[in-house]
């Protein structure tokens, strides 16, 4: 099991806040610090690479919102494909066009199939993509999409029920993928506590 830190840029705007975040990352351990968001300018999202990079030595992911989100500074991206939309533009198109800048960026390339998840509230990622988020109470039909993305190459498999979700991914659907997948499983969105963790 390993721990990660999103990072979204709009959220952290200033240096002092991308510190403590920093801090409080190396402090506690975390495994890695993602980096990203539905709505981040390229600038601010390059911005807060440099910072990040100057100020923490915690591997860092990139979990880009789209083709505009990408770095050769960081270390790894997350290729991620909405495989729970029907909106081709995130199923394949910004993929195409962020293709050879990945390619040529030196990025360790993680292919992941992005599964989004009910949380109880609509998301800014739900409104972005112009997807509906699975059914929460569906584990079955999540499983099942889940293991179309690892049959289709996918390294890593991403439920996520939305920054601001009102409540996280149930156990019962995480039981379910993970029945059905043996690709390793991140789990994201409406984590507000330890407890939730």
């Amino acid at each position: 099991n390993a721990i990660a830190v999103l990072i979204d840029p709009e959220k952290c705007d200033n240096g002092t806040r991308l510190m403590e975040l920093c801090e409080k990352s190396a402090f506690a351990g975390v495994d890695y610090l993602f980096i990203g968001g539905s709505t981040v300018t390229r600038k601010e999202f390059s911005a807060t690479v440099e910072f990040i990079k100057e100020h923490s030595t915690i591997p860092l992911v990139i979990f880009p919102g789209s083709s505009q989100q990408i770095s050769e500074k960081a270390d790894a991206i997350l290729y991620l494909s909405l495989l729970s939309g029907r909106n081709p533009d995130f199923l394949i198109g910004q993929h195409v066009q962020a293709a050879r800048a990945i390619k040529h960026s030196g990025l360790e390339i993680w292919p992941t199939a992005y599964l989004l998840i009910d949380g109880g509230k609509p998301t800014t990622v739900s409104y972005i993509s112009n997807t509906l988020p699975l059914p929460a109470d569906k584990p079955l039909l999540t499983s099942a999409t889940a293991l179309a993305g690892q049959l289709l190459g996918m390294k890593l498999i991403y439920l996520d029920a939305g920054s601001g979700a009102q409540k996280p991914v149930t156990m019962d659907t995480i039981a379910a993928v993970r029945r059905e997948v043996d690709v390793p499983i991140i789990v994201g969105g409406g984590i507000q506590s330890q407890t939730d963790a």
